[in-house]
């Protein structure tokens, strides 16, 4: 006579693993994702020149006067910001300064044209709801003048005058006066004259019989 088969049991191990799956994944239905970033702090600082405009990405880490250009925050965000000196040696700053400012509608706030003593600084610049250090950058503001320009060097004058002189001293023997000078336009129109006449004479001389 056949005997029929009885049901297996689901063994204690199976079930308790079916408890725990069902349990993790309540959990994890019930837990809000934890991977947002803080808000408020994806954007960026930049220190300026007064004649870059705002908006532009470069950073100028050497000043005059300066301003803060912020970039790409949250619409309407406050910030703070504090500038402090960096440094022992003769370059380190000396001055303070801390304001605040508040981003457009776009997420772009700036500072108004700011000023320091020379040396070198750092700022931080933070959101009133951050977390950690904020945006820090270092800058030196230097505002020694330029320095001079060389003194050009004075052309140096040749023998008998300026540029564009007589080269040397008049020839020896010539009556101390140099020779194109002895022959000006007057002089020369009466040596020209004086050839003349002597080549005349020259000529009835030599015309006449001889014994005249």
């Amino acid at each position: 006579m056949p005997i029929a088969a009885r049901p297996r049991r689901a063994s204690g191990r199976t079930a308790a693993l079916a408890a725990l799956t069902v349990a993790a994944g309540t959990v994890l239905i019930g837990v809000p994702g934890t991977a947002a970033a803080a808000p408020g702090d994806n954007g960026d600082v930049k220190i300026h020149n007064p004649d870059t405009d705002p908006g532009d990405p470069r950073n100028e880490p050497k000043v005059c006067e300066f301003y803060l250009d912020a970039l790409n925050f949250d619409a309407l965000e406050h910030f703070t910001y504090t500038i402090d000196g960096q440094g022992n040696g003769p370059n380190a700053g000396t001055g303070h300064l801390s304001g605040s400012a508040t981003a457009d509608a776009n997420g772009a706030a700036h500072t108004g044209t700011l000023t320091l003593p020379d040396g070198l600084y750092k700022l931080v610049w933070k959101g009133d709801n951050w977390q950690g250090a904020g945006k820090q950058k270092v800058f030196t503001v230097d505002c020694t003048s330029p320095s001079a320009s060389p003194t050009p060097t004075p052309t140096a004058t040749r023998p008998g005058g300026g540029p564009g002189g007589p080269n040397g001293g008049p020839p020896a023997g010539g009556g101390g006066l140099a020779r194109d000078a002895a022959m000006g336009p007057v002089a020369g129109a009466a040596a020209v004259g004086l050839a003349a006449a002597g080549g005349a004479v020259w000529l009835r001389l030599r015309r006449r019989p001889h014994g005249a």
